[in-house]
């Protein structure tokens, strides 16, 4: 194996690359990105970056200078316009590569809004990438007025990070609350309480009818017929995974790029991991959007490349800052039919369970509690309800 190409710089990308450099790969590494920055991480973009408490070069996953140290050939800002999958050939611009293992973390696709709608009006934004956060920023001035259009966890960290620059914010979820795909109505309830306590105006089961204005937003027009006058916009309505290269590469595409429990997708020679990629789970499918996903799939796809025959086993975890409060969420609550709350003088947490069976556990500035739950859940260990709810039970002691 002589030349492994990577497309996708962003965590699962860079992920691969290192691995399999620490895992004693000699070959070609080729990582291309389509933005001009670094591999950076996602997650501060919407928090401590937009607060303007964290510099860019903080962002960044490693040193522009390590990959040339590290002889990863690295390019930013371009394109793959072609596959050949049988050829083992990709292009980029003006230049045909050949890869022996070809790797796809191109990750996910913000959805927008509709030109029908208003979506393409200036002041109208979206936060996934680092020139989305800097293309807004200078919006975020004290009195100005910010639309947001769903409640789900970006809209909420966007809608925070306004509320504490002084900006009004109202917020928008067409659903009947805020988090509803994701969370239980106690964790709606709590964020909901957390956010209107900073003076957040959240309608819920409102959506937008259109966004109103001449070249740039001035207003909006809501579903329950009430109208706003707006400084600008932004759309967190949830992302799509990016399939167009695995779709141009002939891999089987089912909710995301189909891969099999060692990251292969259909096609030989290409593999995929992140947000991009489906994988089998508990007799099913999923595709997890979050960085622990995109960096342990990852490093699995490029020691299998190296020999191994590892199957993903994933431990799904997430996190989320608004305002003063840290959630941290362990497993996933797909299917859970009771939520028990555990409640103390300073910390609180919701913990998901199907029958008898724990899934997951919403903590609300309880790491003891979060660490806990995730080492329970990946154990397979399932405390009786009524443990939980004590709050004299120390948890500890469920270990």
């Amino acid at each position: 194996m002589s030349h492994v190409v990577v497309v996708g710089a962003g965590q699962a990308g860079s992920s691969a690359v290192v691995k399999l450099r620490n895992s004693g790969f000699e070959g070609d590494i080729t990582l291309i990105g389509a933005e001009k920055s670094p591999p950076y991480q996602r997650p501060p973009l919407s928090k401590k970056y937009l607060l303007g408490e964290m510099d860019v070069e903080r962002l960044y996953l490693r040193p522009l200078d390590f990959y040339g140290e590290q002889n990863i050939n690295l390019r930013l800002g371009e394109t793959v316009t072609n596959v050949d999958a049988l050829a083992k050939t990709i292009t980029v611009g003006d230049d045909t590569l050949n890869y022996d293992e070809l790797v796809i973390t191109t990750g996910s696709d913000p959805r927008r809004l509709p030109a029908a709608v208003g979506g393409d009006l200036d002041g109208v934004y979206v936060v996934r990438g680092l020139d989305d956060v800097n293309a807004m920023e200078p919006e975020f001035k004290p009195k100005q007025h910010v639309l947001i259009i769903g409640g789900g966890y970006i809209g909420l960290e966007a809608a925070a990070v306004a509320s504490k620059l002084g900006l009004r914010v109202t917020l928008v979820e067409m659903a009947n609350r805020i988090l509803q795909r994701v969370a239980s109505t106690e964790t709606s309830d709590y964020f909901r309480t957390l956010h209107t306590s900073h003076g957040v105006d959240i309608r819920e089961g409102v959506g937008l009818s259109k966004l109103t204005g001449t070249g740039r937003v001035s207003g909006a027009e809501l579903t329950d017929g009430s109208t706003l006058d707006v400084d600008f916009v932004i759309a967190g309505v949830g992302i799509t995974p990016s399939i167009a290269l695995a779709e141009m590469a002939g891999c089987d595409i089912e909710n995301g790029i189909k891969t099999d429990a060692h990251g292969r997708t259909s096609v030989d020679g290409i593999w995929a991991a992140g947000d991009c990629a489906s994988f089998p789970y508990r007799g099913g499918r999923i595709r997890l959007e979050s960085v622990p996903n995109a960096i342990d799939q990852a490093e699995l796809v490029a020691a299998n490349i190296m020999g191994g025959d590892n199957e993903y086993i994933a431990k799904p975890w997430f996190w989320s800052d608004q305002f003063d409060i840290k959630l941290q969420i362990a497993g996933l609550n797909i299917g859970f039919d009771n939520v028990v709350s555990r409640i103390t003088e300073a910390t609180t947490s919701f913990w998901y369970y199907k029958g008898e069976t724990l899934l997951a556990v919403d903590a609300m500035n309880d790491p003891r509690g979060y660490m806990i739950g995730k080492r329970l859940i990946e154990a397979g260990r399932s405390p009786d309800r009524s443990v939980i709810t004590d709050p004299e039970t120390d948890l500890k002691s469920l270990l």
